[in-house]
């Protein structure tokens, strides 16, 4: 009898250990996904930064090469 409350603790206790190490390794995994969320939010708040500041660029480019070449005078500042 005694015997068989050994194994069955023994039992017990590597079912624990499997638990508690099978718990370590999915936290690893969420961590891993979470990091990899906020990569991908961080990389659409840059692609979206630089397509508006691109255009506003842009746009302030094309205005100013416009009142140096003399084809506009409306757009221009006094200065």
């Amino acid at each position: 009898m005694r015997m068989a409350l050994i194994a069955f603790d023994r039992a017990r206790l590597l079912g624990q250990w499997v638990v508690a190490r099978a718990n370590i390794r999915s936290e690893r995994g969420a961590t891993a996904v979470e990091y990899a969320v906020m990569v991908a939010l961080i990389a659409a708040v840059i692609v979206l930064a630089v397509i508006f500041l691109g255009r506003a660029a842009s746009s302030t480019f094309s205005r100013t090469g416009s009142c140096i070449s003399g084809r506009t005078t409306t757009a221009c500042p006094e200065t």
